[in-house]
């Protein structure tokens, strides 16, 4: 299935000052400490942390009643502000802009190793990179970057190779805006179109025009609030998109005729629940349109055959409670990957394209107990599928006689996944493998013969030695007795004696799984002798469906104490020490380490917290946030009942801080123009640690003029990234130390 857009508060892998003595007693701390480890360089001055204003609103809810002193931070017109960042209240603008100033103030001195951390990630990286391109029909459809380029080139070819036809030039496209996102590329099934997505302030408004191909002229739009995608009918003269409403939500399916005027698109499919996302897509044999409509428990399917796109939409089955299916068109058949009937880890059923109802649904791969099946496509004479089990992926191909082949990888830890590509009729796939020391390749596997074509491996032109790492599995025992993976990777000379720092990443929610991958940024730290560790914690589904459930509603505290056990494995295992762990996340991942540390502060060295997700029962109570009636299926829904408040109301980073206890550094990120965590969130998190804790310093940067994601353009989210780094290099003691040569 190609080019389903859903957006939910997890999407990215695809991520939320007090005043008194002990504001200005743990700064003067944390003064201190960050003025010792200048050594004898020079004596720092430190700018001091802004105190924000206290209005008390108190809030009763469940019967129980809690005092918010910032929730003056959310700006009453926060919809227009996403639209428009200069309309934010001058009050609330004033306090963002002193926290810039005084994030600066506080890290200047880290701005060389900020600097060094760039460029060598930047030089880890091709910079006119080009991808590997995929065939459909006459042509084969890529896109590259220039050296120095910030944006994607858009390319085609012949379909054999030959001279190369630009399509879409992202960096001369970002002309003068300061933020610009291009959502999505879709060329027409005539190959003379292009529709095109872009969002030049954030906040993932996308706006959609299409051009013709060969003389570059708008020949529709621009269609204003989309989602940034298309799917196109299969004559070419029309497309289906995605209408937010002015709340971000995707609500509506609508239908533009080329050269039509976009206020009379015909309405497909409008959502009345707010609880559900929607979303668009083509079955992969191009035959139907799908409109996707579900929560985090709960899936509905619509389907407009692509040629007849006039149709009214029939329902392929009606939404049940819990019960989630995903189905796939082959000839007079659907194919359906569900959890219907217990099958938790999912099972493949099928039915006649004539009769789609449940009734009709025959089970043809059984239901197996923690293999979880994670994708399914269809292909003429094969079918291919991910399954995942115990934190390892793998591919396996069948045709539809049932006769299988998997393709196999011997690593302890390691990615694959694998493209639909644009055609149907095919005999080859392309999977992508990669490890966390070994760089991406790019295979074609033919499904017939079973030959493998290496068609690329990723380029690290500053040089890098996989034999210099090590990769490591290593297993953590909750306090309930589960088994918790972590990857570890670290180079062979860095001691196990306790002594080397830790930088410990994890996320944990809607399922999500992080994959064992090859990061070219993450080499800065463990170049300097810092042991990454990527945490499978529960609320994930890296070990199955039931991993996922065992962290969500009344179990989603074990998210939590899953991540603080891999913390304390890790020294127990030799790696590291109390107070040499940074831990890392963002959005969701940052109300796992906001959770964490809250739990344990001691145990940290400083914390990473990256758009975090953390105020978490207040915007899980309000109803008119764009992303709170879908999220109450993770979560659970306080306004309605008194367990789902208390549920959040356990562990929520923002109600949780322990007053007066000694705090590690910490350093939050967030977007103005951000809908998934608003900006607010961070702002009171941070003002209220100054407030309530010791110790930190704690800093927030905010984005200005950026949202969930941060900046789009690839240099410029490296600049980001080594804001993060340099701060965790210093709060661990290597700001200084020089990265190992790859030629050792």
């Amino acid at each position: 299935m190609r080019q389903l857009l859903v957006f939910g508060l997890a999407a990215v892998a695809l991520i939320a000052c007090g005043n008194g003595d002990d504001t200005s007693n743990s700064s003067d701390k944390s003064n201190n400490k960050e003025a010792q480890n200048e050594g004898q360089k020079e004596e720092r001055v430190l700018p001091t942390p802004p105190v924000a204003k206290k209005i008390p609103v108190e809030i009763t809810q469940q019967g129980y009643t809690r005092v918010d002193n910032y929730a003056w931070m959310k700006d009453e017109n926060w919809q227009e502000v996403l639209r428009d960042t200069s309309v934010l209240r001058d009050d609330i603008r004033e306090h963002l802009e002193k926290e810039v100033v005084y994030y600066e103030g506080m890290t200047a001195h880290l701005e060389p190793l900020r600097k060094t951390l760039f460029d060598e990630m930047r030089g880890r990286i091709k910079e006119d990179d080009s991808s590997v391109p995929v065939k459909d029909g006459p042509f084969a459809y890529g896109s590259r970057f220039r050296q120095g380029g910030e944006y994607p080139v858009f390319f085609r070819t012949p379909r054999d190779g030959g001279e190369e036809t630009i399509l879409y030039d992202g960096d001369a496209e970002r002309g003068d805006s300061e933020f610009f996102s291009i959502g999505g590329i879709e060329h027409s099934p005539d190959h003379k179109l292009l529709a095109i997505g872009t969002d030049r302030l954030g906040s993932e408004y996308y706006t959609l025009e299409v051009r013709d191909i060969e003389t570059g002229e708008r020949v529709s739009g621009p269609i204003e609030s989309t989602d940034g995608g298309v799917v196109w009918a299969a004559d070419s003269q029309s497309f289906f998109y995605v209408e937010r409403d002015d709340n971000q939500r995707p609500k509506r399916v609508k239908h533009h005729v080329l050269g039509g005027d976009p206020a009379k698109d015909r309405l497909v499919y409008e959502e009345d629940d707010d609880g559900m996302f929607i979303g668009i897509g083509k079955t992969q044999s191009g035959e139907f349109i799908i409109i996707y409509i579900g929560d985090q428990v709960t899936t509905e399917y619509r389907m407009i055959p692509a040629n007849d796109p006039m149709v009214e939409p029939f329902v392929f089955a009606p939404r049940l409670a819990d019960e989630e299916y995903y189905p796939e068109h082959h000839g007079d058949w659907f194919y359906i990957r569900t959890n219907r009937d217990g099958a938790v880890d999912f099972k493949i059923m099928k039915t006649p394209v004539t009769a789609t109802g449940r009734e009709n649904w025959v089970d043809v791969l059984p239901y197996e107990e923690g293999t979880l099946i994670s994708n399914l496509t269809t292909f003429k004479d094969y079918m291919v599928r991910s399954e995942r089990k115990d934190a390892r992926p793998r591919i396996i191909i069948s045709d539809y006689e049932g006769n299988e082949q998997e393709i196999t990888f011997d690593q302890p830890a390691y990615s694959v996944s694998y493209s639909d590509g644009y055609e149907f009729d095919t005999d080859s796939i392309r999977y992508f493998y990669e490890s966390p020391s070994q760089p991406e390749q790019v295979v074609d596997y033919n499904m017939t013969s079973g030959e493998k074509t290496l068609l690329k491996t990723q380029e690290v032109p500053s040089g890098h030695n996989p034999d210099l790492y090590v990769v490591e599995r290593v297993t953590a025992i909750a306090d309930d007795g589960a088994e918790i993976p972590v990857m570890v990777l670290r180079l062979k000379s860095t001691p196990l004696d306790g002594s080397a720092p830790v930088l410990l990443y994890g996320y944990g929610s809607y399922g999500a799984y992080i994959p064992d991958s090859f990061s070219t940024s993450i080499l800065s730290l463990v170049d300097r002798g810092m042991i990454y560790a990527l945490a499978h914690i529960r609320g994930g589904s890296a070990k199955g469906q039931q991993w996922y459930l065992d962290g969500k509603l009344d179990k989603k505290m074990n998210t939590f104490t899953d991540f603080v056990r891999v913390g304390e494995t890790l020294i127990e295992k030799g790696y590291t020490s109390e107070k040499k762990i940074v831990i890392y996340g963002g959005s969701a991942g940052g109300l796992l380490v906001g959770a964490a540390v809250n739990l344990k502060p001691e145990l940290f060295a400083s914390v990473l917290a990256a758009v975090p997700f953390v105020d978490v029962i207040n915007t899980i109570s309000d109803e008119s946030l764009p992303l709170t009636p879908p999220e109450w299926p993770e979560w659970g829904d306080p306004i309605r009942t008194k367990e789902g408040y208390e549920w959040i109301a356990s562990y929520s980073p923002y109600d949780n801080i322990q007053k007066g206890v000694e705090y590690p550094p910490i350093l939050a990120t967030g977007g103005l123009a951000d809908y998934r965590v608003t900006y607010w969130e961070m702002s009171k998190w941070i003002a209220r640690l100054r407030d309530e804790a010791k110790g930190g310093p704690f800093l927030l940067r905010m984005n200005m003029s950026a949202g969930h994601g941060g900046s789009a353009a690839r240099f410029e989210r490296l600049e980001e990234r080594a804001h993060l780094y340099a701060f965790a290099l210093e709060q661990v003691g290597l700001a200084d130390v020089e990265p190992v040569a790859q030629g050792e």
